[in-house]
This record gives C-alpha cells, sequence and structure tokens, in this order.
C-alpha cells in the first residue's frame, strides 16, 4: 500500500440535517442487549438497533442462538426458516428464527447447534477461545447473507461489529460479488475494540470458502495469520468507531495494534461515532432497581441511594465521598494503578466499592485491601446487573481510569445517575468528561492525562476535597450531568448519514 505513510485526518461523522427517507437496515452481531451479553458490544448492538427502528428505519438485527439465550422469556419460536451454509467442503445446515420486540424491530436468531449450542459465547468452562471460532463465526457470517437473499427485501445497508462479523464486507466483494440482490447494498464496521483482531492460523482457511487469492498483505492476511477484524477494514465500504477521539487514537502505531497503517490508508473512510446509552434502562428518575428514585431537580433520592449502598455493604460511616468500579479487571483498564494507590485513597477519609472480575492477581490485591480497610471498602468479585444500578446512583464518585477506552458507557451511566465521573482523558472519556471548573462551574466531572499512579491519585485527592469544602457547586455540577443527553438519539442520526454514504460507495 503505497499511500500508508500519509498524515490521517480521521472525522467525525457527518451532522444530521432534516429527517431522512427510512432505510432497509440490517445489523449483524455476535452479541446483543438483553438477549445475549457478554460486554459492552451487546450493549450497544441492542440500543443501536432499537433506536434506528423508533426513527423509522426497518431494522433486523441478526445475532446467534446461543444456549444461554432464554427462548420462553423472549418467546422465540421453536421453528425457523431453513437454509445450508457451505463450510469447506461440508454443507452446514441451521434455522433462523424471528422475533418482532418494538415496531421496526425484527431480531433473527442464526441456530446451529454444533456451533452456539454451547454453554459460553467466545470461551469454554475453563476460560479459553474455542479453537473452532473461525469457523462458528464464518458459518454466521454467511447465514446471515443466505437468510437476507431469500427474504426478498435487499437491505441498503449491513451494518457489522467486530472481528466476528468481519467476513460479511469481504464476502460481499468475493464470493457474492456477482449476485444482483447486493448490487445496492452498502457495508460498515464499528470497530469497537481494536485489542480483538479475530487472528487465526491460516491451515483454517479452507473454512472460509474465499480464493487464496485474498491471502495477502492487501487482503485477511496479517502477520502470517488470517485477521477476520482486517477483512472487515479492507473490503467494507465505511469504517466507524466508538468516539471521535478512539478514531484518531487507532491511526497511531500505540492503538492501531498492527492495523493502524491500514487505517491510515483508508483514512477517508474511518468516522468517530459517540456511543449512546439506553435512556430507559438507565434513569433514576424511573429506575426500579434502585432504592430510591430521584432528578436533578430533587436529588433527596440519591443521598438515600448511598445510605442503602452504606448499610448494604457495612461499609463503615463516614463524612467523604463513596467511590465506585464497575469493571472488568483487566490489562488496560487502569486496575493496577488504582490498587497501587487506593490505600491512599481510603486514608484520606474515601470509601470504595468494587463490583468486578478478571485477572486473578487483581481479584486478589484488592480483596486484600478491602479485607483489611476496617469497614472502608467493599469488593465483590463478579457482575451483577442489579448491583451495578444500586452502585452508580448511590456512589459519589466513579472511577474509570483506563489506559485505553474505546468509548466507554460507564462514565456516562455516572453522569446520568449524579454521579461524578473521574476518567483518563482517552478515547470516549475524553469525549464525554470534561473537567470541572470551578471558576467558571462549567464541566461535568475529573480528568487526568498521565496513565500513572501518581497522576490518578491526584486527581483523586483533588476530587475529595472539592466533594467535602463544596458540596453546594458539587450538587450543582453532579445536576448538570444528569441533564446533559447521552441518550442514541444524536448518534442514530449520524449512523443514517453513514449507511447512506456507504450504500452510495458500495460500487466503487
Amino acid at each position: 500500500m503505497s499511500k500508508k505513510e500519509k498524515t490521517a485526518k480521521p472525522r467525525e461523522a457527518p451532522k444530521s440535517g432534516k429527517s431522512e427517507k427510512p432505510l432497509e437496515v440490517v445489523i449483524v452481531s455476535s452479541e446483543a442487549g438483553p438477549w445475549v451479553k457478554t460486554g459492552g458490544l451487546a450493549d450497544v448492538a441492542g440500543a443501536l438497533s432499537r433506536a434506528m427502528a423508533q426513527a423509522g428505519s426497518k431494522v433486523r438485527l441478526f445475532i446467534p442462538l446461543y444456549k444461554s439465550i432464554d427462548r420462553k422469556k423472549f418467546k422465540i419460536p421453536a421453528r425457523g426458516v431453513k437454509f445450508s451454509v457451505p463450510v469447506s467442503a461440508r454443507i452446514m445446515e441451521g434455522s433462523a428464527r424471528v422475533i418482532r420486540p418494538s415496531g421496526g424491530l425484527e431480531v433473527w436468531f442464526i441456530e446451529q447447534e454444533q456451533y452456539f449450542g454451547r454453554e459460553g459465547v467466545y470461551l469454554d468452562p475453563a476460560g479459553h477461545d474455542y479453537p473452532d471460532n473461525l469457523e462458528r463465526f464464518a458459518f454466521f457470517s454467511r447465514a446471515v447473507l443466505e437468510i437476507l437473499m431469500t427474504s426478498g427485501r435487499p437491505p441498503e445497508i449491513i451494518h457489522c461489529n467486530d472481528w466476528q462479523t468481519g467476513l460479511i464486507p469481504a464476502y460481499l466483494k468475493t464470493i457474492y460479488a456477482g449476485v444482483p440482490f447486493f448490487a445496492k447494498t452498502g457495508s460498515l464496521i464499528t470497530i469497537h475494540n481494536m485489542g480483538y483482531q479475530g487472528r487465526f492460523h491460516p491451515s483454517q482457511w479452507h473454512l472460509l470458502g474465499i480464493s487464496w487469492d485474498h491471502f495477502n498483505p492487501g487482503g485477511l492476511e496479517s502477520y502470517g495469520q488470517i485477521n477476520l477484524l482486517k477483512a472487515g477494514l479492507v473490503y467494507a465500504d465505511i469504517i466507524t468507531t466508538v468516539s471521535p477521539t478512539y478514531a484518531k487514537e487507532i491511526l497511531e502505531p500505540d492503538g492501531g495494534f498492527g492495523l493502524d497503517g491500514l487505517l491510515r490508508y483508508r483514512e477517508d473512510r474511518v468516522h468517530g461515532v459517540l456511543n449512546g446509552i439506553d435512556t430507559a434502562e438507565w434513569n433514576p428518575a424511573t429506575d426500579k432497581l434502585i432504592p430510591s428514585r430521584f432528578n436533578y431537580k430533587d436529588m433527596r433520592g440519591k443521598a438515600e441511594c448511598k445510605a442503602a449502598l452504606c448499610q448494604e455493604l457495612k461499609l463503615a460511616p463516614g463524612e467523604g465521598p463513596l467511590l465506585a468500579v464497575v469493571s472488568r479487571l483487566a490489562d488496560g483498564k487502569g486496575m493496577e494503578l488504582l490498587a497501587g494507590c487506593l490505600e491512599s485513597i481510603l486514608a484520606k477519609g474515601g470509601r470504595f466499592v468494587m463490583l468486578g472480575s478478571g485477572e486473578k492477581e487483581l481479584e486478589r490485591r484488592f480483596l486484600k485491601i478491602a479485607s483489611s480497610s476496617g469497614g472502608r471498602a467493599s469488593v465483590t468479585i463478579g457482575y451483577d446487573e442489579r448491583f451495578s444500578h444500586r452502585i452508580q446512583a448511590g456512589a459519589d464518585i466513579f472511577l474509570v481510569p483506563s489506559r485505553y477506552e474505546p468509548c466507554g458507557l460507564t462514565q456516562m451511566y455516572a453522569l446520568a445517575y449524579g454521579t461524578a465521573p473521574l476518567v483518563r482523558a482517552t478515547g470516549g472519556l475524553n469525549d464525554t468528561v470534561r473537567q470541572y471548573d470551578q471558576a467558571t462551574g462549567e464541566g461535568n466531572g475529573f480528568k487526568f492525562e498521565k496513565y500513572s499512579e501518581s497522576a490518578l491519585l491526584s486527581k483523586a485527592m483533588e476530587a475529595m476535597e472539592f466533594y467535602l469544602t463544596n458540596r453546594e457547586k458539587w450538587n450543582r455540577m453532579a445536576g448538570l450531568g444528569m441533564q446533559e443527553d447521552n441518550s442514541w438519539i444524536h448518534s442514530a442520526k449520524m449512523y443514517h448519514k453513514l449507511y447512506r454514504l456507504a450504500a452510495a460507495l458500495s460500487g466503487k
């Protein structure tokens, strides 16, 4: 790629103007809430699908029918549309079952017992990647295209998400390139996290059904391996990321994880669209999962939520702020920084609550700190959706000290619940959190630049001092954060524009 080194100028998505004609939209994801969730991808795929449908588009969402999905709860029919997909020299059969949970939205579940009838979504019970993940998601990607061709409704756009669906843009430009049904169909792929690329040994190439001609640096090959995310980045008509800042970061070596050269080459197709949050689910004025509801005009319920949370966790009494974390305890999330300075935070009067799981050494470190904190800290290993709501409602400060964070949703949940986010200035954290200025009253939280324990501790001390010495301004800051609109409305409008652009570019 001769243009590999040119200077990057990633753009935000074009601003939305007047409402436009509804689109035939297909969104494809390996998970989507509320049906199946392992992380933020599910929140985004489910919420965006609903938002696009509510905006008037005809949306079909495709996800695998995993064993963990509750068929009865979600009223998934026992039978569906039969189809078959070639996988290497074999023909694999499956069925597609559809539900219509709300106006304009159809959810299609791809059933194939051999691939998806397992306990885990991506990992086995021991926590290891399934060795046939390439085969599973190659099947899923082709299944989507095969089912669409039987529907009689050509989509104007297929919106793919992460490496699990990266083959779809490649299939549209290779195996299905001459199929009239897809002649006017554009493709868009969203990168939710560049760190996860779907790399596989080339011995599995036969499972894809694509000519070996495409196993090269200009195609699906990356450092000697098959790379499914790269497949999407090479062949998609439009590439999006989940925040404007992250769209810049992935074009640099530190953020591109080996694909920054390709992304710089395609910089004219790269756009940053900030994720939104589901404001029906995350709304303290209506949330049935918290002990007392409240809004920015009347914050008394938040104080009651804090008292209830402290009582539930048997935290020692104190005047200092309650700091909180709900996170994976993993590399990149800044948890090693927090573990290094948490005892200093507690010594200055802070109290702390954590909900999360991940690296065993980090779990042990936080549990040890909590056990010796004299009741000032509570650490729960695992994840509980109801508990996460109570934490957001009851905490004063929400910590997201990530090394990198493509978008992040928890800081936006915190803003909605009047909890001040304290974040590192990276990715979507940088786009959604503005450092509060006590002199002007502008800003919605606290932000530090350098990825270090000392920078995190200094900012935590600043926030705690502000909380203790000027509660009136603190409450005003919290109220302003609650009034911000972080819903999917704006993002859905931007995607509508990008869908039309992708469709226009599909033949070029």
